[in-house]
């Protein structure tokens, strides 16, 4: 019998199909009849085998670089109460859950987040090194059967000691297994397939992403929804550049069926491949930009900062504890500065994180509308965090530390190299003065800046987030956010703009033949509760206003005068920054006082950023409220951790931080939470295509009266016999 294309191609998808249910039962929730497999799966059996080969691969670990502090992560134990879970931890985590009558019962479940769970604050801070550690939590979020539920594991006792329903609205953070198994779904439709082969592309050159979708009303209640929209690999690993326009899926996450399929860009070719690949190796090298030469900085008597059982890091006068989140990123805790004058360790923050990125495009047609991400809540942070790359990523001597994480299954897992730690010395100025030469002094005084960076980089489909917390020595925080990657782009039948009529509007950037950026936001809310000098502070406002002089008074007639503002309650705490009104804004301790009578504290110093522009009443905006004010202040409180809430995938915006904060709670001379919001306006232009350059943008946390006087006036400054000479390869 003669096998033709179309029976060809429909075995391949029989085949496609079969693999697909098999991974979907090996990987995703899991029947009764395979919990005691699950239990046993650390034989050598060909079934756990296969079944940790594609964990694995789901999982994403990759080779360690060779600068890689390798770790025997199966051995490790915690040492401080915010350690993260162990492998060893979670482990005992997910034998707890699965004796849980809750899932001994149920007929699917799958573990969305499994993390420690936080000792309450004031314990922590009592705690010492010399002490016994703090009994030992893990929060565990679930979907069972389709329902949300939250359990605390008390690992002392191996039980579970607190069992929630989840909220009727949103749903927990995906996990990885959650976008792969919906990027296969649409393969089981035959209807996708035959619109996928009619548009000319071939299905194995088909990828797919998994676009969460918000919320816009009833049709996306009461199931857990995702849209995947799709492009073709040919002829370049830049698939987002050749976008399948139009085509956009409807699946249920849970039953993995497509619900919908929307097909309505028939008429838009598929942008070309040409131009498109970005890797080094595929460049035309003629046209290869030798711009610099190599470059590196060298520490001849090794890094100065040590990182002491595991995530305790000691750097200059600087201590702090930093551990990887699948859901934050990192978490940076209890940092503190030492006093040059006392020499004690002072408070300055409990904890610091990314709270969430909201990333709203502006298109409003059927095939964008919905792209407004959130990428914490929803896709994890932590989760998309890529493995580092040595001398490119990160300098010569850094340091790399370690994710582990859960599978939906419980597993533990290694995200290797997600976090890097480093000096940095870029030729700027700690300080300097030099004296003119008419005061006959001959003095020039200068100090180089050196800071310690932590850096993380998430790979969130195709853009790229490089978040940096840089420590400096005169007690300020720098925390920057770069943007690169690649583009989201949308097809269209215009090469050229003197095709677009008039009145049309494009909602983006036309950037190649048959390629529009879209125009769109980022949002990246950070988290920063601030213990100046210990937990109970103030927000003050200092306002910068314009006072006149009075007749005859001076020969000036205006000048500025600093009015400072202690704000009562969390209404007076929501700020939008203003350019021609400006402020200053304090973290202080009203108890703590200068030897002359000022309170100590931080200051927020803001950078180039971007507000919201769209209506407070747009359902993309309600879910993302948390970007209505630049600042934020709230009293602490340990459920309050997330600026879209706890429930973010198809929430309704019921459980925000705008949403919080109207409660106009007190927050005078209480332990308090300051929110700061970095954002970036991107209309992109054509220097963006086929990726994108990085753009970046930073605030800082300031001391204002923290020191007495300078804290790095005793810093020695450099002198020649102390660095090492390096000489040109052509001239050594």
């Amino acid at each position: 019998m003669e096998i033709t294309r179309s029976s060809l191609r429909f075995m391949v998808l029989i085949l496609c199909g079969l693999l697909f249910l098999i991974f979907t039962w090996v990987q995703y929730p899991y029947a009764p009849s395979d919990k005691a497999e699950l239990l046993d799966c650390s034989t050598n059996s060909p079934w756990c085998t296969f079944k940790n080969r594609f964990q694995s691969s789901t999982a994403r670990i990759l080779k360690n670089p060779a600068h890689h502090q390798t770790s025997n992560h199966a051995t490790d134990v915690p040492h401080h109460p915010l350690d993260p879970l162990t492998v060893t931890e979670l482990n005992e985590v997910r034998k707890v859950i699965l004796f849980h009558e809750l899932f001994r019962t149920a007929s699917s479940y799958s573990l969305q987040s499994v993390v420690l769970e936080e000792p309450p604050k004031p314990l922590v801070l009592q705690w010492t090194k010399n002490e016994s550690l703090l009994p030992r939590k893990a929060s565990v979020v679930a979907i069972v059967d389709g329902k949300s539920h939250v359990l605390t594991v008390d690992l002392s006792i191996t039980q579970v000691t607190r069992h929630q329903i989840g909220s009727e609205t949103g749903y927990p953070m995906m996990t990885v297994e959650d976008m792969t198994s919906a990027t296969w779904a649409p393969l089981m439709n035959a209807t996708f397939n035959r619109t996928i082969i009619e548009r000319g592309v071939d299905l194995k050159d088909l990828a797919c992403l998994p676009i969460s979708l918000g919320w816009y009303g009833k049709r996306e209640e009461n199931r857990r929804l995702i849209n995947v929209q799709c492009y073709t690999m040919k002829d370049t690993v830049n698939f987002y550049m050749r976008p399948i326009e139009g085509l956009t899926v409807l699946v249920d996450m849970d039953t993995k069926r497509v619900v919908e399929i929307s097909d309505k860009g028939r008429n838009i070719p598929i942008p070309n491949a040409a131009n498109t690949d970005y890797r080094f190796s595929t460049l035309d090298i003629p046209q290869q930009l030798n711009l610099l030469n190599p470059i590196s900085i060298e520490q001849p008597r090794g890094p100065s900062f040590t990182v002491e059982d595991g995530h305790l890091v000691r750097w200059a006068n600087w201590e702090f504890h930093l551990k990887p989140d699948p859901r934050a990123g990192v978490v940076v805790s209890q940092a503190r500065v030492r006093d040059p004058d006392t020499g004690k360790m002072r408070s300055v923050m409990y904890k610091g994180m990314t709270s969430e990125l909201f990333v709203p495009y502006m298109d409003p047609t059927e095939a964008w509308y919905f792209k407004t991400y959130m990428d914490a809540g929803e896709y994890g942070f932590g989760l998309q965090a890529m493995p580092l790359d040595p001398l490119n990523d990160c300098p010569r001597n850094a340091y790399y530390m370690d994710g582990v994480f859960a599978a939906a299954d419980g597993r533990p897992y290694v995200q290797s190299n997600m976090v890097c730690i480093f000096e940095r010395y870029a030729g700027d100025i700690g300080w300097r003065h030099s004296e003119s030469p008419i005061t006959g002094m001959p003095i020039r005084e200068v100090r180089p800046k050196v800071t310690l960076v932590v850096r993380m980089a998430a790979s969130v489909a195709n853009y790229d987030y490089i978040v940096d917390w840089e420590f400096q020595t005169d007690g300020l925080i720098r925390i920057k956010v770069g943007l690169s990657g690649i583009l989201m782009v949308k097809g269209t039948p215009y090469e050229n703009m003197n095709q677009v009529p008039i009145k049309e509007d494009l909602y983006g950037t036309l950037l190649s033949e048959n390629v529009i950026g879209v125009i769109h936001d980022h949002y990246i809310t950070f988290y920063l509760d601030m213990d100046i000098d210990d937990s109970d502070n103030s927000f003050v406002k200092v306002h910068l206003e314009k006072h006149e002089t009075a007749a005859g008074e001076s020969p000036r007639v205006t000048y500025l005068k600093a009015t400072k503002q202690v704000a009562k309650t969390e209404k007076d705490a929501q700020i939008k920054l203003k350019l021609y009104d400006p402020y200053e804004f304090h973290v202080v301790n009203p108890s703590k006082k200068t030897r002359v009578g000022n309170p100590v504290g931080y200051k927020v110093v803001s950078s180039g950023t971007a507000a919201s522009l769209l209506d407070v009443n747009d359902p993309p905006q309600k879910r993302g409220a948390f970007t209505n004010n630049q600042i934020w202040v709230t009293p602490y409180n340990e459920s309050e951790l997330w600026a879209g809430g706890l429930f973010v995938y198809q929430s309704r915006g019921e459980d925000t931080l705008q949403v919080w904060s109207d409660r106009d709670r007190p927050i005078e001379n209480k332990d308090i939470v300051l929110w700061y919001t970095l954002g970036f306006h991107h209309i992109p232009c054509q220097e963006d295509f086929p990726i994108m350059p990085t753009v970046s943008s930073s605030f800082d946390l300031k001391p204002v009266n923290f020191f007495e006087r300078n804290p790095i006036l005793r810093v020695p400054p450099n002198v020649e016999n102390e660095l090492p000479v390096c000489k040109a390869a052509a001239s050594a």
